[in-house]
């Protein structure tokens, strides 16, 4: 469904899952502040994995004109 709506989500999650790698544990109540902090955290994480994933953004095989 998420896929239908926003189509160009299936080139960077091309399995088709929204999956962390990681999980969040807390013993205390959780507040805004707190859960704030644990997605940015996971927002650097996501950009430094995407800085290292190497993507292609032309075709390998298409004819250069060389």
């Amino acid at each position: 469904m998420m896929f239908d709506k926003h189509a160009n989500l299936k080139y960077k999650f091309g399995n088709r899952h929204f999956w962390a790698e990681g999980y969040y544990v807390s013993t205390v109540g959780l507040n805004e502040a707190t859960i704030k902090k644990y997605i940015q955290e996971q927002e650097k994480h996501d950009i430094a994995l995407d800085k290292l994933s190497v993507k292609e953004y032309e075709d390998p095989f298409r004819d250069s004109g060389k």
